[in-house]
């Protein structure tokens, strides 16, 4: 053999081992290893380099122009990282959700308007497409304001209660939310990390939170959980009136402290809240919140009309598991993920039986209502009957300054009408002015400083297994005094636990829990709204 022959040899000989060393290491990783570097937490990415967490999403910015989150360049494979600025990122952890290159899903704004936070092609005539071609992600811009999201968080934190609560502020001529903040909440930075083993394991806990009676801090729980609604139902009850039997309105109920359901052997006498005895005509009942009389009144409008008007206020007709109250018709349009219905129970639950009639009528039994819910049965009472569609993005900007989406406000039901919802109104001007109304004492330094005339409602659910109160909610509108436009519609629930009660010494209601949360938050918007 030649030496050329000899070194061709040679060559042949080592090619074949590479190849060998190559299909032992590819055999390697795809079986033996294969595993866990489908494990490997950084996997997917390199597997996709067009992945969107290697590029920058856009700003969520507030109305008052404060920065939510941004992206951040990072030096690992990833390239950047979502940030949540630490001076709001549990203030408005409910409303950007967070973004995370995990198995979780995104949430909040992030996920919802993801289309336009994600890098996209310039869209067709605008300067940037004649400019430059080029991929982009837009700012998108909220409509709740840094100021008033501050103290709502700072009144509802500053509650001895612990367990939930919500607070939810809405302009009711365009359905805007002006500040939504719930307690428990969370720090997205948390789930914004380049680690989705991390991401998926906080989450597995917060999960289980809920499991174990507590409140997962990543839902929102001003749009996703249901309590009973208490007395704030009675602007629902107050309104069915008027529409379907207005000559309630007045009748004289004589002032008891217990009423008998009738046609209801073996029914337990219905009791006042404490005990109270109560009654009158119409005006008073709703301001002193009389139960006896409005339980009396939901015997006397039937269920049927009581259905169908906390439907047309948006409630859902029938069970959280029902296909019409899981769909788009039954749960409010806001353009936020995880929204839950409020609902009433079907008549084939109350089946005639008058004392479930009676308690439906003030927001017990099957009755629940998110915090969003009660916020836009009180919006259409100050907007003539009209629920707006709610909201929380106004537009997105793209990086020339050019607007690629404006929200569009439009009506989401018709409640009532105009003539109803301007009775209602005034009605609830007495919850706050007349005395003995739940609210007048809570009130009474806030006219005195020359504050606008205001509707409110307060309301208190009392399970039976809980002597304490433990839902206090509080609603109010403003300014509403005749001749006047509402510009503010707020809803705040604080529940307060059984050992919370016990522990404190007092019986919890609305006015009490709810309001010292209300009344800083009212006066800051409607100041923000220049009312």
């Amino acid at each position: 053999m030649s030496s050329i022959d000899r070194r061709v040899t040679g060559i042949g000989a080592v090619l074949i081992l590479c190849f060998a060393v190559l299909f032992v290491q590819m055999n390697n990783l795809q079986v033996r290893e294969g595993a866990a570097l489908r494990a490997n937490p950084l996997n997917q990415q390199i597997a996709n380099p067009q992945s969107p967490f290697f590029e920058a999403r856009g700003k969520i910015i507030t109305a008052d122009g404060a920065v939510l989150a941004y992206s951040r360049p990072t030096r690992d494979v990833f390239k950047y990282l979502r940030v949540y600025p630490a001076s709001t990122a549990r203030m408005f952890s409910d409303i950007t959700g967070y973004y995370a290159n995990a198995v979780e899903a995104d949430t909040g704004v992030e996920a919802t308007y993801n289309s336009y936070l994600e890098e996209h092609p310039t869209p067709k005539g605008s300067l940037g497409a004649a400019l430059d071609q080029k991929n982009e992600a837009d700012n998108v811009y909220l409509t709740l304001s840094e100021k008033l999201q501050a103290a709502a968080m700072a009144s509802l934190d500053s509650s001895p209660t612990k367990n939930g609560g919500a607070v939810v502020v809405l302009d009711p001529r365009t359905g805007a939310v002006l500040a939504m903040y719930s307690y428990p909440n969370f720090n997205p930075n948390s789930f914004a990390v380049h680690d989705p083993a991390a991401v998926n394991k906080l989450a597995t806990r917060d999960s289980r939170l809920s499991l174990s009676g507590g409140y997962d801090p990543r839902l929102n729980y001003a749009i996703s959980e249901r309590e009973p609604p208490g007395s704030t139902m009675k602007v629902v009850t107050t309104s069915a009136i008027y529409d379907h039997h207005p000559s309630i309105a007045a009748q004289y109920f004589a002032p008891t402290a217990a009423y008998i359901f009738p046609n209801s052997p073996g029914a337990p006498p219905f009791h006042n809240y404490a005990g109270e005895t109560c009654g009158g005509y119409l005006p008073v009942d709703l301001a002193v919140s009389c139960d006896t009389a409005f339980a009396r009144i939901g015997v006397e409008l039937g269920y049927k009309a009581l259905s169908e008007e906390a439907h047309a206020f948006g409630f859902c007709i029938g069970l959280s598991t029902s296909a019409y109250c899981q769909s788009k018709a039954g749960i409010p349009p806001i353009d936020l993920p995880d929204a839950a219905p409020s609902l009433v129970p079907p008549a084939s639950t109350i089946d005639n039986q008058n004392p479930y009639i009676g308690y439906s009528a003030i927001g017990q039994f099957d009755d629940g209502a998110t915090v969003l819910g009660i916020a836009l049965v009180v919006a259409a009472i100050a907007d003539n009957g009209i629920i707006m569609a709610p909201h929380v993005v106004a537009r997105a900007v793209n990086q020339y300054g050019e607007t690629e989406y404006t929200y569009r406000p439009h009506v989401w039901r018709r409640a009532t009408s105009a003539a109803t919802a301007a009775q209602v109104r005034q009605l609830m001007t007495g919850v706050t002015l007349i005395p003995g109304g739940t609210a007048q004492g809570l009130f009474a330094s806030w006219y005195a400083q020359g504050g606008p005339t205001i509707a409110a409602k307060t309301g208190t659910a009392e399970p039976t297994s809980n002597t304490c109160g433990t839902y206090n909610w509080l609603v109010a509108i403003g300014p509403a005094a005749k001749g006047q436009t509402p510009t503010v519609a707020v809803a705040t629930m604080v529940p307060v636990t059984q050992a919370e009660c016990s522990a404190g010494g007092y019986n919890p209601t609305g006015a009490s829990v709810a309001g010292p949360v209300l009344l800083p938050v009212l006066r800051a918007a409607l100041a923000l709204q220049g009312s």
